[in-house]
């Protein structure tokens, strides 16, 4: 499998886009580059829709839940 196609990679590069895309939306809002409220409602769903895209791809990428058969799932505990 190519560099190119590799999922992994692919999600990067999307992450990538994705917040300049969330950049370029937030600087719009941040300079007063609306002109009208539904305008700022719109641009504030893209927002919220790019954020929570992100959010799910960085927990495919990072699980914050460990594997149930990792050996190295072991809970200690003190005596």
């Amino acid at each position: 499998m190519s560099e190119a196609t590799d999922p992994i990679n692919v999600i990067y590069k999307l992450k990538k886009s994705m917040q300049s895309q969330m950049d370029a939306l937030v600087q719009t809002l941040a300079n007063g580059g609306v002109d009208s409220m539904e305008e700022y409602k719109y641009i504030l769903g893209k927002i919220h829709a790019v954020d929570a895209t992100n959010q799910e791809l960085s927990n495919l990428l990072e699980p914050k839940e460990p594997k149930p058969d990792d050996p190295n799932n072991v809970t200690r505990i003190r005596r």
